[in-house]
């Protein structure tokens, strides 16, 4: 991570004790416009927000939030193959937030189309699109976009900064730059001369870069495309890494939060006493809809505001979660949000022979959980806020930390360390805004605040409970119709209304991705979004909407294959393969690996289950096994198809860790409300496969589909119907609500 000390501030002002003689480079035509936050010191020289080199090797500044992800080592990897410096050169700082690190990629989501098959205008227009993300510096960590956003913008920065670093070295030899070579970090002469990238910076930074550089094939990579050691995991395994719950500051106080369990509602009254005469407790602070503790230590401030006696109002929502899920299921009745397919003719008149399949689906509420739980340490002068924790939207942090505190956003520094886990929580900005209030209080004195698992949980930015509504005709054992209903309240609209103060216009994508947008050439497809309006807190969770659209689709697909009597992975390919190669692909891939036509061992079952999104099909097939009346994972098989794999083992990674989290969520995960309150407090009572649990995983990465596919979410969405449908195979139970373990019992 940064030192912080030398590298400061919102301009990021780099020294000469920190750059000693350096220079900074990057993408100079493209990011011209844009203010640099890479301000020079003395001896310190910059040219734009990408590079620095010094004479201690090569700096990339990141600008996405390394949460386990790997970012941290694809990110790097992707400006050193064109650098054309050693690995062992490089090291990796995230970087402040500023406009010039926008993430254009988020737009590739924005079109109410699919993903697979876009027309040249549809393109376009997403291209048109990342001007909004530029002009109010979007610098989010989300959407599996990082690789797909930094793959040309970053390979382009180490290209220019290489045929600059040239030029410079020409002017010095007095050759012409073309009869030079780099290598590991130098210029490379006739007749053996080699002068140091360090050596060159100063005067490499007096040339204007070339408007234009060739990037280098991928014939020619040494990085890309193999596996690279992860610069993050020395510091994770030695226990160095700092993520925001371990900064520590000179005079630092320690403190703790407990908000109105009634998400919404206000807080009565409290009285203090019985903490403050606790020893080591300094203050209770009113937070307004609850309490702050500082105290000398993280342990006596979550002592003492358990101690604290609260009078809590109630929420503006249902008091239970049976109320609400019938709120829910009422909204496939209203009218429609969004029909943003609607293909042949849904409501034809069937014939005789034809057969009707109908089911209703629900899934649950769902917390983030992440290992982390929110933290956030600050330090309020007056006139300045300093604040570190790990978040995936730090400008929005900045932005809202300011308005809390009556600060100008410039005033305000957001300083991302390591994440211990996102999934979109911490694209959230509550906790970054306690921390900035509670310092307020605390001015002059940096203040580390760390919520309890508890209110952690009680506290989250839910996956929302959903239903859905499916119909579907099949006629001579192939798929006539699917019609599609679901229903649940918006994650975009919420999320964009606390971020942005306003609702993005038009359908709700978000809110039917993973249903309507799926490659099927089903000759008669339409899927319509319901919106429930509930007052429960909800934001983006691994996946979003594909987490639970994935489930209604694939468990609706997999009925229907029943009903129509076919095998249920032959009954998708035929289905894929009309409409989008690299899908049909993927399915393809897991029945070869999982020896899906081969005779299945007596007392196993397989499922299998497909999803298009981020750009990436997914196929997972599992297996399950009954073990003393009870079901075990035995094995499972996952294909997906990321057009260009960057890092394979970072790919396999987190491909594996999405079908992980997404199991966990099918198997036993829920978020109750009983009274107004969440049930749930920690991992006792909201568990996560556990390591006996876990299958064995095998997992193959194909490079068709000509494009880069996002991978930290996509192994999610089938993990669910896969296990759903292995369950049903080997048992003939049709699991049709979350969690699994309301129905039967897993081993463990």
């Amino acid at each position: 991570m940064a030192n912080w000390g030398k590298i400061a501030r919102r301009t990021f002002l780099i020294g000469a004790t920190a750059v000693a003689g350096g220079v900074a480079f990057g993408v100079w035509q493209y990011r011209r416009d844009l203010p640099n936050p890479l301000e020079p010191g003395e001896g310190a020289v910059t040219l734009n927000p990408w590079i620095i080199i010094d004479q201690n090797g090569v700096t990339l500044i990141a600008a996405r939030a390394e949460m386990g992800q790997g970012v941290y080592t694809t990110l790097p990897a992707l400006v050193a193959e064109e650098l054309d410096v050693a690995w062992d050169q490089i090291r990796v700082i995230h970087g402040p937030a500023a406009q010039a690190y926008y993430n254009a990629g988020l737009m590739s989501h924005a079109l109410p189309s699919t993903d697979y098959d876009r027309t040249a205008w549809q393109e376009m227009m997403v291209e048109a699109m990342s001007i909004l993300p530029k002009m109010i510096g979007l610098q989010v960590t989300g959407g599996s976009t990082s690789t797909l956003d930094a793959y040309d913008k970053l390979r382009q920065a180490g290209a220019t900064a290489r045929e600059v670093l040239k030029q410079a070295a020409a002017q010095r030899l007095g050759v012409a730059a073309g009869t030079l070579d780099t290598r590991d970090g130098r210029v490379i002469a006739p007749g053996g001369v080699e002068l140091s990238y360090q050596d060159l910076a100063q005067e490499a930074a007096l040339i204007t870069p070339p408007r234009s550089v060739e990037l280098r094939p991928a014939s020619q990579w040494k990085y890309l495309g193999r596996a690279m050691p992860r610069l993050d995991m020395v510091e994770k395994v030695t226990g160095t890494a700092q993520f925001g719950i371990d900064v520590r500051l000179p005079g630092m106080k320690f403190a703790t939060v407990r908000m109105n369990p009634h998400l919404g509602g206000a807080m009565t009254a409290f009285d203090p006493s019985a903490a403050l005469a606790m020893p080591g407790v300094e203050r209770v602070i009113d937070l307004g809809t609850g309490i702050a503790v500082v105290a000398t230590n993280t342990w006596i401030a979550m002592r003492a505001a358990e101690a604290v006696t609260i009078e809590w109002a109630p929420a503006p929502y249902p008091d239970n979660g049976q109320e609400m899920l019938a709120v829910i299921r009422a909204a496939l009745d209203a009218p429609a949000d969004s029909t943003l397919r609607d293909d042949g003719d849904v409501d034809a008149a069937i014939n005789a022979t034809d057969t009707e399949v109908t089911a209703e689906y629900t899934v649950p509420w769902l917390a983030h959980a992440t290992m982390e739980p929110m933290s956030a340490a600050a330090h309020f002068t007056g006139d300045s806020l300093e604040i570190w924790t790990g978040s995936q939207a730090p400008g929005f942090a900045e932005a809202k930390a300011a308005e809390a505190v009556g600060l100008d956003p410039e005033q305000v520094t957001c300083h991302v360390t390591y994440l211990g886990g996102g999934f979109g929580r911490r694209g959230e900005t509550d906790f970054v805004v306690l921390a900035a209030r509670i310092a307020q209080a605390m001015s002059g004195t940096p203040v580390q605040v760390t919520w309890s698992r508890e209110e952690d949980m009680r506290h989250d930015f839910y996956r929302p409970a959903a239903a859905a509504r499916m119909r579907g005709v099949v006629r001579g054992g192939k798929a006539l119709t699917l019609d599609g209903r679901v229903a649940a309240p918006s994650v975009t609209r919420q999320s964009m209304a606390r971020m942005t103060g306003s609702t993005p216009p038009g359908p709700d994508k978000g809110h039917v991705e993973g249903m309507f947008n799926q490659p099927y050439a089903i000759p008669n497809y339409r899927v319509s979004g319901h919106l429930a309006d509930l007052a429960v807190p909800i934001g983006f969770w691994r996946s979003v909407g594909n987490s639970f659209n994935g489930f209604f689709m694939e468990s609706f697909v997999d009925e229907m294959a029943i009903a129509a009597g076919r095998d249920p992975l032959a009954f998708r390919l035929e289905l894929a393969a009309a409409k989008h190669g690299p899908s049909a692909a993927v399915l393809r891939a897991v029945a070869e690996m999982s020896g899906w036509d081969q005779p299945r061992t007596p007392g196993t079952g397989m499922g299998v289950a497909m999803t298009h999104s981020f750009h990436t099909p997914t196929a997972v097939v599992i297996e399950v096994a009954e073990q003393d009346g009870a079901i075990a994972l035995t094995r499972a098989w996952m294909a997906c198809d990321v057009g260009t794999a960057l890092d394979p083992s970072i790919i396999e990674a987190q491909m594996v860790g999405g079908l992980v989290y997404g199991l966990s969520a099918a198997m036993m995960e829920e978020i109750s409300f009983a009274g107004g309150v969440v049930e749930q407090g920690n991992f006792t009572d909201y568990d996560a496969l556990r390591q006996h649990q876990m299958p064995e995983v095998a997992v193959k990465i194909l490079e068709t589909s000509g494009h880069i596919g996002g991978v930290g979410e996509p192994g999610t969405p089938p993990a669910a119907p896969a296990l759903a449908n292995a369950i049903f195979d080997l048992t003939g139970q049709r699991i049709r609500d979350l969690p699994i373990n309301k129905h039967l019992r897993f081993v463990g």
